[in-house]
């Protein structure tokens, strides 16, 4: 790969030629049926027609211009399609060119909220074990997943963990999950007051877990729970739905479906559909106002924020996904993907849980299915999956580390939204190969 600094110097990966609805197409002319939308990013497939229609004619009007001179119309028009449909109170979008950007951003705005409101001394950020929130320093240390922080934890903020709602491991015999979601959440309130009050400014959560977890769904009642805590303690939630979000799980924001409206939410991944690098940060108008009649400015910005080429993208993808009403897709063909595992990996003795929403999917993979015990992490049983599967000519999701950053092995899927029947069929009877041969 020539002078390319690519993610592993250990593996030299083929040449990506072309895509054509759910698969990609390498140089030798392989196809790959894109199982995980690359990291649940392609949600329309790879050769949508109304999007690259919108990007070429925004490039013929004008490709970029900066923020701080202008807005653009594809911008101001994506902003207004965002918030009618955003939860209830969500009133500003800030355009970014990613989710760690997104995440970034709702950290700082919520320090910067405080600073405003003359509560300088909160300043510690909450969240959950096993979580991942970005790749960017604040955004790391807002992350949970221990394999990801580790040889950066000198860089980073000091940032409070506690539990995972992950029921499959930690819900304990003769608990109902209500009481599991209960207890779980009121580990935040013990947080917070062990830190005290005055000194917390955000809890930050996936609704529903991705890459470190493997879609990992609350149990009811949990972020219900959560709102309430952080309305006691005039906590923000900050809710990251870069991965999940979108429509992924069948709503267009993951939340919709706990009945809980954050202070922030960040959006990416399937805003953009991987047409273009796009993320963005919503927040609601109370704090936004905050801003407006103190010092007026958010002490925040990107180069490219607010990229016209992007939002005229975006734009595309959400009105694609709301005018073919996509969201009612994904919810069908998520049942058909669930109804396949289960029928595939049901009763399987290294297939531990199948869990997720719509289409956003994931198996843990266990050594022995009645303990619940994961296989020895030498034994690399996620790698060996990835590296089956792309062989077999399916690119899927998975990772090591599920349980504590160390232990634990499971499979993500997060297929485009436009996947036919048919073509989850293929994605199973590959995975079961893959799973297979890798064990």
């Amino acid at each position: 790969m020539g002078h390319i600094f690519g993610r592993t110097t250990h593996v030299t990966p083929p040449t990506v030629a072309g895509g054509e609805g759910c698969y990609l197409i390498d140089d030798t002319g392989k196809r790959y049926l894109d199982g995980s939308g690359g990291a649940a990013v392609s949600c329309l497939g790879h050769s949508n027609r109304r999007v690259k229609e919108a990007v070429i004619e925004q490039f013929g009007k004008v490709s970029y211009a900066h923020t701080g001179y202008f807005t653009s119309e594809p911008a101001e028009a994506l902003a207004d399609e965002l918030i009618g449909l955003a939860p209830e109170g969500i009133g500003r979008v800030c355009l970014l060119s990613g989710g760690s950007e997104a995440v970034e951003a709702a950290l700082k705005l919520a320090r910067q909220y405080f600073v405003e409101k003359g509560e300088p001394s909160r300043g510690r950020i909450i969240a959950r074990r096993q979580s991942y929130h970005g790749n960017t320093l604040g955004a790391l240390a807002a992350g949970g997943n221990m394999w990801r922080r580790r040889q950066f934890e000198p860089l980073m903020i000091e940032t409070s963990h506690i539990a995972p709602c992950y029921e499959y491991r930690d819900r304990l015999p003769g608990e109902s999950a209500s009481e599991y979601g209960l207890r779980v959440a009121d580990e935040l309130e013990a947080e917070i007051l062990r830190l005290g009050p005055e000194n917390v400014m955000a809890f930050i959560a996936e609704p529903v877990v991705g890459a470190t977890g493997g879609a990992v769904v609350p149990v009811k009642g949990y972020f219900r729970r959560i709102r309430e805590i952080c309305d006691r303690h005039g906590v923000l939630l900050i809710l990251d739905e870069v991965m999940c979000g979108m429509g992924r799980t069948g709503t267009m924001f993951a939340c919709e479906q706990e009945g809980v409206r954050p202070d922030i939410v960040t959006i990416a991944k399937g805003l953009g559909a991987g047409y273009m690098p796009v993320g963005a940060m919503l927040c609601s108008e109370a704090i936004y106002e905050a801003i407006a009649s103190g010092s007026g400015f958010f002490q925040h910005g990107h180069t490219y924020m607010g990229h016209p080429t992007a939002a005229a993208c975006s734009l595309a993808v959400v009105r694609e996904i709301r005018e073919r009403d996509l969201l009612s897709r994904v919810r069908a063909r998520g049942d058909y993907l669930e109804k396949a595992l289960h029928e595939a990996f049901g009763d399987h003795p290294h297939v531990g849980d199948i869990r997720g929403r719509g289409l956003f999917r994931g198996l843990e993979i266990v050594s022995d299915r009645e303990s619940k015990a994961p296989f020895e992490p030498e034994r690399g049983i996620a790698r060996r999956i990835k590296s089956a599967a792309f062989e077999a000519g399916l690119i899927c999701y998975p990772m090591g580390g599920t349980i504590d950053g160390s232990l634990g092995d499971h499979v993500l899927l997060a297929p485009p939204f436009i996947i036919a029947e048919r073509e989850i069929d293929e994605l199973v009877e590959k995975l079961a190969h893959a799973i297979e041969a890798a064990i």
